[in-house]
């Protein structure tokens, strides 16, 4: 039994790597729980950004604080009324002097049940009103931010910053940053009174101070460590319950399910051991508190009856110190409490911050002019790029693409055949070189407006939460019923859409579930047609899409690349035979340049491609 119980304490320091944006600590909850605290790198300068937010109500904010003003006094009024009220009472006192003091007194609570009230309201608007407008200009920012920034962040980070730490600021300026002024009045303005009413029974009061925090250290020193080690097993099992759902296809496939549920029960063993013994050491918390308190009641009965015996005191100014004692313990707790949860608050808005000064992608544009309606001319001059320096991904590309003309781009995985059109559209900035549309140079030109005059169908075809109707008008979104259903037909989408119940008017979930990839392909094949760009871009369109299927849209692809400068990429070599030009990529750079004829007489790379891809299929 005895091993049992100091198991817990045995456990090595757990190994736990900070979080970004600053240190760990611990801070106390209300119920004795112990809370993990992030704490900001640089507090001040964020508290500053924070109150630019909260300045724009100063009015209502100077209100609020006038009512804890009004709040803590009335706190601090109340007992004392209520030991004046027993006073009078052993002294005999009675009559109209005697209700009207009675009434004083019931009006002073609900004069301050009222003025919290107002308090809290008021507070939570303006709280309300400020992570409305922090929620607003981080999702705005979001927005412009460029390709490559989020390429470098996962996208459950980026949703915690937008919803965890905004939450996290919210509660905290709902009440713990209220609570946080209100406890720090509270507990001067008590210290203030007990010295004025009996300096002896005062200093009697605080001898439970040194004992509550010798109690909170012994127990917060030996529940940190375990309630580490829980918060570390939590992660560990979500990210194990996130990646076998994911991957809930592959596990039945292999026949694992039994690995997997011994593994999740190994898990969830660690998390209960270490659950347990956190809440059951921590929770003594509480009890130690209440035992504190009832001590310090017992100290005031004690000696304030011995002091009233010989008329030091009177009985009406013990009851105030007992309740006064009360009051005096628990802004310990509410400042503990509230100050660890108004840094972990800092810190989460810190990390709203950061994304916030993230460099926006037309931070650069402020001389950027307008693309003219783009004829479909595009020029690469010695264009290099990579993703990471020292590590080219282009190497000195150069050709032209004339208005109208399609231009296959084939070439082994990671020739950089994506990097291209990344390039073209500006998603990311060449190393060295020059892009032109039309004779214009696109590092001139405003981002947006370029984009306006392309379309894609890229590899990994996204759906929006909405209607079928709704996704494809994605691509024009003042286009009419029938110009979208012309698109569709167009893009060969037509005939399995009106076969789905509600037809056009299917409402899509979770980027299209409930349609296949292939379906999901044409649809943004009918989105691309719908928006009647001037330069069209396939990055393997029809990758998704089966043999038949991808025969029957070649024609409504050929139509649609009519007039446009198309660029085509694609792995199966049958969809770019009839591009007016292909370029083979190898190693970042252009190994071959010229028709399907020309290049299988060459004898070269893309003879080999094609005639390796012929004797497979």
């Amino acid at each position: 039994m005895w091993e049992a119980l100091r198991e817990p304490f045995r456990y090595p320091k757990p190994k736990m790597e900070l979080p970004k944006g600053g240190a760990i600590g611990l801070g106390v909850q209300p119920g004795g729980k112990i809370k993990q605290v992030q704490k900001a790198k640089d507090w001040r300068a964020t508290l500053r950004r924070v109150w630019q937010y909260l300045a724009r109500r100063k009015g209502r904010l100077s209100l609020v604080l006038l009512m804890v003003l009004l709040s803590s006094g009335l706190s601090l009024l109340g007992p004392y009324m209520i030991g004046q009220a027993i006073d009078r009472y052993l002294g005999g006192e009675g009559g109209a002097d005697w209700a009207l003091f009675l009434t004083g007194l019931a009006a002073v609570y609900v004069l301050g049940s009222v003025v919290g009230w107002l308090q809290n309201i008021w507070m939570i608007g303006i709280a309300q009103e400020t992570v409305y407008r922090m929620r607003m200009e981080l999702f705005a920012h979001l927005h412009r931010l460029p390709i490559p920034f989020y390429a470098k962040r996962q996208r459950g980070e980026l949703m915690s910053r937008m919803t965890n730490d905004m939450d996290n600021v919210s509660s905290t300026l709902n009440s713990s940053a209220i609570q946080l002024f209100s406890s720090a009045l509270m507990l001067s303005g008590t210290v203030v009174v007990m010295l004025l009413l009996s300096p002896l029974l005062t200093l009697l009061t605080f001898l439970i101070v040194p004992l509550m925090m010798i109690g909170m250290r012994w127990i917060t020193r030996r529940t940190s460590v375990l309630f580490k080690e829980r918060q570390r097993n939590l992660g560990d099992i979500n990210g194990y319950i996130e990646e076998t759902l994911s991957g809930q296809r592959l596990v039945k496939a292999f026949s694992q399910e039994e690995r997997v549920l011994r593994e999740f029960g190994e898990r969830n063993e660690r998390i209960r051991h270490s659950g347990f013994w956190a809440q059951s050491i921590s929770g003594f918390i509480p009890k130690v508190m209440n035992s504190l308190n009832n001590l310090s009641f017992a100290i005031i009965a004690g000696a304030g009856g011995l002091l009233a015996i010989r008329g030091h005191v009177t009985v009406g100014v013990i009851v105030v110190f007992v309740e006064y004692a009360r009051q005096f313990t628990r802004p310990l707790n509410d400042l503990a409490n509230q100050w660890n949860t108004l840094l972990s608050a800092i810190a989460g808005a810190e990390r709203v911050f950061e994304i916030m000064d993230e460099d926006s992608e037309t931070k650069d544009e402020a001389g950027a002019r307008e693309l003219s309606p783009a004829k479909g001319a595009v020029e690469f001059r010695d264009v290099s790029f990579s993703y990471n320096a020292g590590e080219p991904t282009l190497k000195n590309i150069s050709f032209s693409a004339f208005p109208g003309e399609t231009i296959a781009i084939i070439g082994p995985t990671g020739a950089g055949k994506t990097s291209l059109i990344q390039l073209l559209s500006r998603f990311y900035e060449p190393d060295s070189g020059l892009i032109t549309v039309d004779g214009q140079n696109i590092a001139e030109v405003r981002r947006e407006s370029l984009r306006s005059q392309m379309a894609f169908v890229l590899q990994d075809s996204f759906l929006f939460e909405g209607t079928i109707r709704e996704n494809i008008r994605y691509g024009k979104l003042d286009a009419t019923d029938e110009q979208v259903e012309a698109a569709a037909k167009l893009a060969n989408a037509h005939s399995f859409i009106v076969r789905l119940p509600g037809g056009y008017d299917k409402v899509l979930q979770g980027d299209g579930s409930g349609i296949s990839q292939g379906q999901k392909q044409l649809l943004a094949i009918a989105r691309a047609i719908l928006a009647d760009p001037a330069i069209l871009v396939l990055d393997e369109a029809t990758s998704s899409i089966d043999t038949v299927t991808e025969i029957k849209i070649q024609e409504g692809l050929q139509r649609l690349m009519e007039g446009r400068t198309s660029f085509v990429i694609a792995h199966r070599l049958n969809t770019i035979r009839k591009a007016d030009r292909i370029l083979v990529l190898k190693d970042g750079r252009v190994a071959e340049s010229g028709s399907h004829e020309e290049l299988l007489a060459q004898k070269g790379l893309y003879s080999d491609l094609y005639y390796g891809y012929v004797q497979l299929h």
